[in-house]
């Protein structure tokens, strides 16, 4: 109902309750229930949690497995060495280019006084490519923000979560990348969707807890047309075409063309979406759900 027919999962703060081989799992039951679903293995924490005791091996030899997770710069990360950092994205990027697969570490960054900081110290003093390291949620403090735009410049790719409130949308954050000269292709957009979000009080005790929804994607690309004045095309790509290409997955991915997957949506004059084809098949025709999940 979303519009999402290629999903990404990866695991956050808990790797104690749940494991990679939860994570593969899913994925391998939504693949059957008909989307295009790959993984990150790991977590925030620190060794990864993998599924084969590697996440070269994780990477290398389970087909949904693209790259690994890691958290900088929050109080839930495992604070990271400058060595450590830099041995998982050395392992990630071989592991990578073994398996023809992205091979990239995404970075979720918290509000953390280091910043990218870690991840700059790591690039200036190995040969990693930068592309190796992806930060994401990096709109959601205005310093993050400003070494993310210089990041890009640089040839990085920075992700934007969407959701968040109308100061901080992707559609502005993106208005203010182009006004400072940033690449607009190493901007891409995700949801973080069913992914836990937590608010914590000057003495750092959680006071609130939610979760984040998927449809946040089809909002901010709305919003971004309608309200910021956005080109339809220009508007899509960092949700498309951005985010295939950064994930070794165009033309497979992001794009209607010959031999490309037939992932293709339908929207009616007001942009909602009234019909969902994933890999080919109807998902939703004229607004009513065609497929379902097993259970549901």
């Amino acid at each position: 109902e979303a519009g999402i027919t290629t999903v990404v999962g990866l695991l956050g703060t808990d790797s104690t309750t749940r494991n990679v081989e939860n994570l593969v799992a899913k994925a391998k039951a939504l693949k059957e229930e008909g989307v295009s679903v790959y993984v990150h293995t790991g977590a925030y924490e620190y060794p990864s949690p993998t599924l084969t005791g590697s996440v070269k091996k994780d990477i290398a030899f389970v087909d949904e497995v693209i790259g690994a997770k890691i958290s900088l710069s929050d109080h839930r990360s495992s604070s990271l060495t400058h060595d450590e950092l830099a041995r998982l994205a050395s392992d990630v990027r071989i592991a990578g280019m073994l398996s023809g697969k992205a091979g990239i570490v995404v970075a979720h960054m918290g509000d953390g006084k280091k910043g990218l900081g870690l991840i700059n110290e790591v690039l200036e003093s190995t040969d990693i490519p930068i592309r190796t390291i992806r930060p994401t949620h990096i709109g959601r403090k205005e310093e993050l923000l400003m070494e993310a735009f210089d990041y890009a410049k640089r040839g990085g790719i920075i992700d934007l979560t969407s959701g968040l409130n109308k100061e901080k949308s992707v559609g502005h954050v993106i208005k203010r990348a182009e006004k400072l000269g940033v690449p607009l292709e190493n901007i891409t957009i995700s949801s973080d969707g069913y992914g836990s979000w937590s608010r914590y009080d000057d003495k750092g005790n959680m006071i609130e807890i939610g979760v984040s929804q998927v449809n946040t994607l089809h909002k901010e690309f709305k919003n971004m047309i309608y309200e910021l004045g956005f080109e339809i095309e220009k508007a899509l790509q960092f949700m498309t075409t951005n985010v295939s290409r950064s994930l070794n997955l165009y033309p497979k991915k992001g794009i209607i063309m010959e031999k490309s997957d037939a992932d293709l949506l339908i929207l009616d004059d007001n942009l909602d979406i009234i019909t969902v084809i994933a890999k080919g098949e109807l998902m939703m025709e004229g607004g009513r759900l065609l497929k379902k999940g097993t259970y549901e």
